[in-house]
């Protein structure tokens, strides 16, 4: 079983940067995507960003530019910077890794932007 632990969030004020990490443990196999979503208060859960094991990027057009997803796999670990933050990236970032047949999801982290 996997355990995925978050950190990083806070409050910040716009025009602001955050970084989360997140750190994967317990019986790791692969994990070929690593990910991160977001939930706003009465929204869906929705992608962030994604990095697959092989290094390719995807982003949400809402925060392409301003943020990067990137891992460590000797590490099991992936990081997203978060920079020119604006009050609608405030949200519930969630940390998802994915293997050949199963993922698991993270606590999740507040992150607030608001002056």
């Amino acid at each position: 079983q996997v355990q995925l632990v978050e950190s990083g969030g806070g409050l910040v004020q716009p025009g602001g940067s955050l970084r989360l990490s997140c750190v994967a443990s317990g019986t790791i196999i692969r994990i070929n995507v690593m990910a991160w979503y977001r939930q706003a208060p009465g929204k869906q859960r929705v992608l962030v960003a994604a990095i697959t094991s092989g290094d390719t990027t995807n982003y949400a057009d809402s925060v392409k530019g301003r943020f990067t997803i990137s891992r460590d796999n000797a590490k099991n670990t992936v990081l997203l910077q978060m920079n020119n933050l604006k009050p609608e990236d405030t949200a519930v970032y969630y940390c998802y890794m994915g293997g050949d047949s199963s993922g698991a999801w993270g606590q999740g982290t507040q992150v607030t932007v608001s002056s």
